[in-house]
């Protein structure tokens, strides 16, 4: 049989050594004693397991015991890993801020200094109160439909004290007929502190209107230059609204309402405006407007068209904007702008002035052609009262009825003076 190369001298008697170191006679030789060792290392089985030196069994000895305990360890290493979820970074709740970060000192060029800061440096906090430019749009959006479209009203600390005419405004739309959740859209322009301090404790939407150099707090007087003012800066408002791509549905505070009149506005209007007189064609430049109710789209030709309105102050200083507007309707720019202007049916969009005689069909009706705001408050609670008989009947006889309104009352005109509607529509 073949050795194997790997075990093939265990079956060979050993070769003696290759060469001897002279020794004196009678005296084996080192390496004789060291060979004659290693014969019988291989001759006991016992050196064979534990070694032939003193020195080689001692290493054995401690070698056992220390793979054992290495072993031991890396289980329970291994154990404790499995068990346990890496995580390569705290959270940022657990972090520890040492202090604010050393700023490394480069040379400042362009580039350098329009280099975006790390992510993981603290960004700048803006502690100063918002633009009103950023609070109105967070209002308009909170308020909008899905549509773009809110319904705005403007009021200051005089028409908006307890129990006066902004009450009565909300009480409207709680009592008329499909208007409570309309109020979710409503948004109200304050145009001081108190009236925004009033908006806030009765409304969700509440916008506070800041015009620099001027006070709108107390009573302003119909056509008075207090009143004017107060008059165009809301006009540059509503331009402003319409820029920012919502369109609105303005109604003044003292508008009862109690249908919502989406479903009664024409479809192919831009400019849709309430009247103080209407002659039966929603077309008609003569039929007499009343801005304090109207519905704009929101679009190019109602953006130029307000723009062109306020710009005209200028040229009729002193004069009334909806008294501008009664002049501008009829002029060529006007229509090169190609708004589209529709005059609302009183049947509909009623008033004082010529009131809305079907209950059945009214969705708002306004305490114009009236001075005087207890005179106007007096009138507004009739009113409410008025509806809330009509909505108690059975509905057969609702139906049937010709019920009418109580009012004016209090804001019944002197006979003839309504005629003169230069000076007495819409305050």
């Amino acid at each position: 049989m073949e050795s194997s190369p790997f075990h093939g001298d265990l079956d060979r008697p050993p070769a003696p050594p290759p060469c001897a170191v002279e020794t004196p006679r009678g005296e084996p030789s080192p390496t004789s004693q060291i060979w004659s060792s290693s014969l019988a290392m291989k001759a006991s089985p016992a050196v064979s397991v534990f070694g032939a030196k003193a020195s080689d069994s001692s290493t054995r000895r401690w070698i056992s015991p220390l793979l054992f305990l290495m072993v031991i360890a890396l289980s329970f290493t291994l154990l404790y890993r499995t068990t346990t979820p890496a995580v390569l970074f705290p959270p940022a709740s657990l972090r520890v801020e040492l202090g604010p970060p050393v700023a490394v000192q480069r040379p400042v060029d362009s580039a350098v200094a329009s280099d975006p800061l790390p992510s993981s440096s603290p960004r700048p906090v803006q502690n100063g109160p918002e633009s009103q430019d950023v609070r109105l749009e967070r209002v308009l959006r909170a308020a909008a439909t899905r549509d773009n479209t809110v319904i705005l009203t403007s009021l200051n600390a005089f028409w908006s004290t307890p129990g006066s005419v902004l009450d009565l405004f909300l009480e409207s739309f709680r009592v008329g007929n499909g208007t409570s959740e309309l109020l979710n859209h409503l948004v109200i322009v304050a145009v001081d502190d108190k009236a925004y301090e009033r908006c806030l404790a009765v409304h969700d939407h509440c916008f506070d209107l800041k015009t620099e150099g001027v006070d709108f707090s107390g009573e302003k007087v119909f056509n008075t230059p207090e009143y004017l003012d107060m008059m165009w800066a809301r006009l540059d408002f509503l331009r402003v609204v319409l820029e920012k791509g919502y369109n609105f549905i303005f109604s003044d505070v003292d508008i009862m309402w109690f249908r919502n009149p989406l479903p009664f506005f024409y479809p192919d209007g831009d400019f849709q405006i309430s009247c103080d007189n209407f002659l039966g064609d929603p077309t008609d430049l003569k039929n007499w407007p009343n801005n304090g109710f109207n519905y704009v789209k929101s679009n190019n030709r109602s953006i130029e068209f307000y723009k062109y309105w306020y710009s005209s102050r200028a040229r009729y200083p002193g004069v009334h904007e909806q008294n501008v507007l009664n002049i501008i309707k009829y002029h060529q720019h006007v229509r090169e702008i190609g708004v589209r202007i529709r005059f609302l049916n009183t049947k509909h969009f009623g008033g004082f002035c010529e009131p809305s005689r079907d209950l059945n069909k009214v969705c708002t009706m306004h305490a114009n052609c009236c001075i005087g705001l207890q005179r106007k408050i007096s009138d507004l609670r009739a009113m409410l009262d008025d509806w809330k008989k009509f909505m108690s009947l059975p509905p057969d006889i609702k139906i049937l009825s010709h019920y009418s309104w109580s009012v004016p009352q209090s804001c019944r005109l002197p006979p003839g003076l309504g005629r003169d509607k230069e000076k007495n529509h819409h305050l």
